[in-house]
C-alpha cells in the first residue's frame, strides 16, 4: 500500500484516513530501511577507468580500501617503474588495505611487493568535493597508508574526500642500482614513480567517488612532506594538485647517482656481497634485502656524516634539484602551507646508531668532506659560541675526535641543551622548509608554522617537540597509541584546542585556500610573522636571517 492508495477513498473518515496513513507510513519507513540496508549489504559502487569498485559504508563515511593503482611490481616488473593497471572485469571489492610495502619494522619482517594499493573515504553525501591526498613518511625506509594513525575519518567529517595510498620504499623503491654492472635494466625512483602513478590515477579517477579533479591538495610528513616537495618539481604531475601542505620534510634527500653509490657500496657490505652478486636482487626473496638496508641504516651516519638514507636521485623523472626547480617557478600554480616542528632533531641524534651527527668530529668530517671546512667555525660558532675556541684548539692539536670532546659535549648538554640536536633540526628539516617558503612565495602563497607544543611526556622523556608530534593534531586523532603518548596527562580543553588549532586550517586551506585568513599571515621573507602551534596557539615574528646567512647554499652530498 501507497500513501496515495491510503487517501485514495474519499468517503473514509478523518480517523480512518489518518490511521490507514500512519499504517502506510511504517510500512514506508520499513521499505525504506529495507533499501538502504541492501545497499549497505550491497556496498556503493564506483565506475573507474579501470573498472567497477565496491565500497562499504563505516561510521557514516563510504570506504574503498586497497585498490590497486598499479600493475604489481612483481618478477620482470621488479625494480621497474610504475605501470598503469590493466581494467578488470567484474566489481572489485574494496573492503580492506592492501599490504604495506617491504619492510623491516621494529624488528618484525612484513609487507609485500604487491603493495601499490590506495585508498578512499568519503562522506555518505554531496558531490564535486574537494580531495585531501596524503602520502605517508618513514624516511623513504618504513610506514604505510593503512597505520591507523593515517586514518582520515576527520577530514571526511568535515566534508573532504581522504587518499591515501602506498608506495615502494628501501631496496625496492629507492636503491638505485642503475650504474652498476648488470643491472643496466634496472629503473632508477621506482618509488617515486609510484606516486606518480598514484597521483594520475586520482587525478583520472576520482570524480567517480565524487570529488573534484579540480581541488585537489597533497601533504606529508618526513618522507611523505619531501615527496610533496619533489611533486612540486616533477614536470609528470604538473596541474594535478592546487595546494600542498609540507610537513617537517627532508627535501635535501635527493641526490646524484655518483652520490648514491656511497649507501649502495654499504648495502653491499652489509648484505656481504660483491658487485657480481647483484643481479640476485632480480630473484631473491626481497624480505632477505633488509638484511643489506639494517646495515645502511646503522653505519651510513660514520661512513658519510650527515648524509641521508638512500632516497630519490636526480634522472629523467627528477631533472633536477627540486629547490631550484621550485626557484624556476615549477609550481607556480600552488599554494603551500609550510612547517616543521621545534625539535625534531631529537628522534635522531642518539649515542649510538645515530641518524645524524652526534660530535663536533662527525660535524667537521660532514662539512671537510663537503667542501664546505670554510663555513665550520661560523657554524660552531652559531650554535654554541663557547665551542669556537675550543674546537680551534682541538684542531691545532690534532686531536679532534669524537672521543676528545666530552667534556665539551657534557657542557653544551648542561648549559641549555644539546647543540647536535638543533644543528640536526636545522640542517635537516628548517633551512630547507625556509629555502622552500622562499623560493614559492614568488609564485603563490605560502603559510609557514612552527609546531612548539610540548607535552608532559615530551618533557618528561626529553622528545620535547619532536619529529612527528604534529601529525595526531592534524589528524584530530587522540585515540591512537602514538597520540595516548603524546596527550597522556593532558586536559581535554588541552587536547582539543590544539587539534582544532591545527586540524580546521588544514580543512579550510584544501578548501579555500586559505588557511586561516583572520590569524595567518602570509609568509613574506626570513623575518616573518608565522603561526605557532602551542598550548596557546599564536602568531608570532620569528627572524631567522641570521640562520639562513650562516647556512647560505651550502650543499651536502648533493652533487
Amino acid at each position: 500500500m501507497t500513501l496515495s492508495a491510503a487517501f485514495r477513498n474519499d468517503t473514509d473518515s478523518i480517523a480512518d484516513r489518518f490511521s490507514c496513513g500512519q499504517r502506510c507510513c511504517k510500512q514506508w519507513v520499513t521499505v525504506r530501511s529495507m533499501i538502504q540496508g541492501r545497499r549497505k549489504m550491497d556496498g556503493y559502487i564506483a565506475e573507474t577507468k579501470n573498472g567497477k569498485i565496491r565500497g562499504y559504508e563505516r561510521e557514516g563515511r563510504i570506504e574503498y580500501l586497497g585498490i590497486p593503482f598499479a600493475k604489481p611490481p612483481v618478477g620482470e616488473l621488479r625494480f621497474k617503474r610504475a605501470v598503469p593497471m590493466d581494467a578488470w572485469e567484474g566489481i572489485l571489492e574494496a573492503r580492506e588495505y592492501g599490504p604495506e610495502s617491504v619492510q623491516l619494522d621494529e624488528g618484525e619482517l612484513k609487507g609485500s611487493e604487491d603493495s601499490l594499493t590506495l585508498n578512499i573515504q568519503r562522506p555518505l553525501e554531496g558531490g564535486n568535493l574537494p580531495v585531501f591526498v596524503w602520502i605517508h613518511g618513514g624516511g623513504y625506509n618504513t610506514g604505510a597508508a593503512s597505520v591507523p594513525l593515517y586514518n582520515g575519518k576527520a577530514f571526511v567529517r568535515d566534508g573532504l574526500i581522504f587518499v591515501s595510498f602506498q608506495y615502494r620504499m628501501n631496496v625496492l623503491g629507492f636503491y638505485d642500482f642503475t650504474t652498476y654492472p648488470g643491472c643496466g635494466d634496472f629503473d632508477s625512483n621506482c618509488g617515486i614513480s609510484d606516486q606518480i602513478m598514484a597521483l594520475t590515477w586520482i587525478h583520472e579517477n576520482i570524480a567517480a567517488f565524487g570529488g573534484d579533479p579540480d581541488q585537489v591538495t597533497i601533504a606529508g610528513e618526513s618522507a611523505g612532506g619531501a615527496s610533496v616537495v619533489n611533486m612540486l618539481a616533477i614536470p609528470a604531475v604538473k596541474g594535478m594538485f592546487r595546494q600542498a601542505v609540507i610537513q617537517s620534510a627532508l627535501p635535501n634527500c635527493v641526490c646524484t647517482h655518483q652520490t648514491a653509490r656511497e649507501n649502495i657500496d654499504l648495502f653491499l657490505e652489509g648484505m656481504g656481497w660483491t658487485e657480481d652478486d647483484l643481479p640476485k636482487l632480480r630473484t631473491e626473496d626481497p624480505y632477505e634485502f633488509q638484511k643489506g638496508n639494517t646495515y645502511v641504516a646503522e653505519k651510513h651516519q660514520y661512513k658519510n656524516p650527515g648524509m641521508f638514507l638512500p632516497g630519490p636521485v636526480i634522472d629523467d623523472l627528477l631533472p633536477v634539484r627540486p629547490i631550484d626547480a621550485i626557484r624556476g617557478g615549477s609550481a607556480a600554480g600552488v599554494k603551500i602551507i609550510i612547517g616543521t616542528n621545534q625539535d625534531e632533531g631529537t628522534m635522531f641524534v642518539h649515542p649510538e646508531k645515530t641518524g645524524f651527527p652526534n660530535s663536533w668530529a662527525m660535524v667537521a668530517e660532514m662539512f671537510e668532506k663537503n667542501g664546505n671546512a670554510s663555513a665550520l667555525p661560523d657554524i660552531i660558532n652559531y650554535y654554541h659560541p663557547s665551542a669556537r675556541d675550543r674546537f680551534q684548539e682541538f684542531r691545532a692539536q690534532g686531536e679532534f675526535t669524537q672521543n676528545a670532546v666530552p667534556d665539551v659535549q657534557s657542557h653544551f648538554r648542561t648549559e641549555g641543551g644539546d647543540p647536535f640536536i638543533e644543528f640536526a633540526t636545522d640542517y635537516a628539516f628548517q633551512m630547507p622548509a625556509l629555502k622552500v617558503a622562499e623560493a614559492q612565495r614568488k609564485y603563490n602563497d605560502v603559510w609557514m608554522y612552527r609546531f612548539e607544543f610540548v607535552s608532559i611526556n615530551g618533557e618528561k622523556t626529553g622528545w620535547k617537540a619532536s619529529h612527528a608530534f604534529d601529525i595526531p593534531c592534524v589528524f584530530a586523532n587522540k585515540d591512537f597509541k602514538f597520540s595516548r603518548f603524546l596527550f597522556e596527562g593532558e586536559t581535554e580543553e588541552t587536547k582539543n584546542a590544539l587539534i582544532e588549532a591545527m586540524h580546521t586550517p588544514w580543512v579550510r586551506f584544501a578548501k579555500t585556500g586559505e588557511p586561516d585568513p583572520e590569524n595567518w599571515p602570509k609568509y613574506d621573507g626570513y623575518n616573518s610573522e608565522i603561526r605557532i602551534f602551542d598550548r596557546k596557539t599564536t602568531t608570532k615574528l620569528v627572524r631567522r636571517k641570521e640562520l639562513m646567512d650562516v647556512w647560505g647554499e651550502l650543499r651536502f652530498y648533493e652533487d
